[in-house]
């Protein structure tokens, strides 16, 4: 070897083998990778389904609130409850003086029958408590017998997506909207029955004047039509007499046209 050639090799940089990964690292790598993909995987269903919940519960907060005033003011600013209501059935309840209780034919309201909201609110309204006559609601329907009112609706909810609102004529996406029940109690403040200047004096104004309205919701309405696994109630005390309305008559009556009661908040009975 001369002088130059021994430069030459001199210069070279020393040759290495060159190696991948082999087919364990890979392995563990896709391993690691699946494990972590799992995970994300199993929580993604879990973060939907609770945004699922927490968005049903603040539509029927928002809903809650509008129905509440809607039968507080006596329908008055509600013209497109006949839009959302999809129905109403009232369980009656005929009671005699004696314990003895004879159930009555449940009335069912279809959307069909609504031509305002008017009588939407005068259906939901109605007392728990009646005596056998409609017109006179009594401070004790026990001395004087009468019917118990246990009136539900099935309702598609008014608050939500835009989209789902009225006039939406895709099936699709109304049958997607949140629809649930209300079970609407309208009852009068509870008096003491023992009390000796039952039925009269501040019982009395107190019966007439102040009642309890209360709407208890159970979402969402299943496939079957049953009642969700969740469920909200709202209440609120509204003064005030109700007023009842019979010559309302509904455009497609069912077997009977119903009685029609609505709050007069600013007027006030004097009960002797």
């Amino acid at each position: 070897m001369n002088l130059s050639s021994f430069h030459i090799a001199a210069l070279k940089p020393p040759t290495r083998s060159r190696a991948g990964f082999t087919m364990i690292e890979i392995a563990i790598c896709l391993a690691i990778i699946g494990i972590a993909l799992v995970a994300i995987i199993g929580v993604l269903p879990a973060g939907m389904h609770s945004q699922r919940e927490n968005r049903e519960e603040t539509v029927v907060n928002q809903d809650a609130s509008l129905l509440l005033e809607a039968i507080r003011n006596g329908s008055l600013g509600q013209d497109d409850l006949t839009n959302y209501v999809l129905w109403i059935t009232n369980y009656c309840v005929y009671f005699p003086k004696n314990p003895l209780l004879q159930a009555g034919t449940p009335m069912t309201y279809g959307a069909s029958n609504f031509t305002s909201s008017a009588e939407i609110i005068g259906l939901l309204s109605t007392p728990q408590y009646v005596t056998q006559s409609p017109s006179f609601l009594p401070f004790n329907t026990i001395y004087f017998g009468g019917y118990s009112n246990h009136v539900v609706a099935g309702i598609r909810s008014m608050s939500g997506y835009a989209v789902e609102k009225p006039p939406q004529n895709n099936d699709i996406l109304r049958e997607d909207t949140l629809t649930y029940h209300v079970y609407v109690e309208n009852a009068t403040l509870a008096a003491d029955t023992n009390s000796e200047r039952f039925p009269q004096g501040y019982d009395n104004q107190m019966n007439a004047n102040l009642h309890e309205l209360r709407l208890k919701y159970f979402y969402p309405t299943l496939p079957n039509g049953s009642n969700g696994l969740y469920s909200l109630t709202f209440r609120t005390l509204v003064a005030g007499k109700i007023l009842l309305v019979t010559n309302q008559v509904m455009a497609v009556p069912p077997t009977r046209n119903p009685y029609f009661y609505y709050y007069q908040s600013q007027t006030y009975t004097n009960v002797p």
